[in-house]
């Protein structure tokens, strides 16, 4: 198996946590603008290559909801770590159960009677996090319910949808904490607000692989760790299982849009975004010499040039990069237009503070 190469020296676990967030939000920002489009529409309109870099947009691009969502599950997390850094035991669940209800009152939409006020934090402070960016209907249902879900009490038992793939990277990056406790926490985020087995394993297994890339895993063998895993658990479920076997099979060579997406699926459920996201990371590293900014470039213009959930499956891919790479190696031209880059590295920071000092 052949190893791309990387910078000299490996990037620091505090880069490595600012660029998975910024790289997610960069390929969330510039998946956004063609979130809805038809491939055909998207030649239409920027080109037989398609969308490939934000200098073909007028005015740039938002971040959405997927990015949103990734910012609240990190204060979630922090809250949890603040608590536990003070000696108190904290509820991780519950600690980010009360921080997507934070996201869900940006979304206009009213805290559900039956749910505790949540108590406003350092992030609820910033206006760009209550523009409606598309959110999915399963997050907003399962959190406007009132009721945390839980294994024992599913919310959304039959909902398999990506929003709880891609606000699951930040579980990947706290250090000194087994993948087993990774595992958990996002399985456990993920029924917050998607009960069925492939949303809360889809949640798991990115998590795990963020976590092997963080550790200094290369991407396949992270990635095929993840597999290992998934095909270990008593309830494995079939789809992502054979999804994710696609997207290692299909990894050294560049699919077209309509291979991709009947290789694949569009995205639009977890497993489908999780595979589409590394499939594009992996079909793209080959070649790229001393470049991770170019292999960045070419993953997530890879990742969202299709027929489906662009921005879901391009903030992965940009997930997976920043943190093979660090923050140094994400577009310097892209992070110039980036919507509230000083938010983004502001919560990677305080994630920062509380696990690494």
């Amino acid at each position: 198996m052949s190893v791309p190469p990387v910078p000299s020296s490996a990037p620091t676990p505090q880069s490595r946590i600012l660029g998975c967030l910024l790289g997610g939000a960069l390929g969330d920002s510039l998946g956004y603008a063609v979130e809805f489009d038809s491939i055909d529409s998207i030649r239409a309109r920027f080109g037989a290559g398609g969308l490939t870099s934000f200098g073909q947009l007028d005015g740039g691009s938002h971040f959405s909801d997927d990015t949103q969502m990734t910012l609240y599950t990190v204060d979630g997390l922090l809250e949890a770590l603040e608590w536990a850094n003070g000696g108190v035991a904290a509820d991780e669940a519950a600690c980010l159960w009360l921080a997507y209800l934070r996201w869900l009152a940006t979304q206009g939409v009213e805290t559900p009677s039956s749910a505790p006020l949540p108590q406003p934090r350092w992030i609820d402070g910033h206006e760009v996090l209550r523009h409606r960016r598309a959110p999915g209907n399963a997050c907003l249902s399962g959190l406007a319910g009132g009721e945390m879900g839980t294994a024992a009490r599913p919310v959304n038992p039959d909902s398999k949808g990506c929003g709880t793939v891609m606000r699951s990277a930040p579980f990947g990056l706290i250090p000194h904490i087994s993948e087993a406790a990774v595992y958990k926490l996002s399985n456990d985020a993920a029924l917050l607000t998607h009960g069925h087995p492939s949303a809360r394993q889809s949640s798991g297994a990115f998590s795990v692989l963020i976590h092997r890339i963080m550790a200094g895993a290369g991407v396949r063998d992270a990635a095929e760790h993840a597999l290992a895993l998934v095909e270990a658990l008593p309830d494995a479920d079939p789809d992502l299982v054979k999804r994710l076997r696609r997207a290692l099979e299909q990894g050294g060579a560049v699919l077209s849009p309509e291979e991709l997406v009947g290789q694949l699926g569009e995205g639009w459920v977890a497993e489908e975004a999780l595979a589409v996201g590394l499939y594009a990371v992996l079909a793209t590293e080959q070649g790229i010499g001393q470049d991770p900014a170019g292999h960045f470039r070419k993953a997530v213009a890879l990742a969202l040039n299709h027929s489906g959930d662009s921005d879901s499956t391009a903030s992965i891919a940009g997930n997976i990069l920043g943190a093979r790479y660090g923050e140094d190696a994400l577009p310097g031209d892209w992070l110039a237009v980036l919507e509230a880059p000083e938010l983004i590295r502001g919560m990677g920071e305080r994630l920062i503070a509380v696990t690494l000092g």
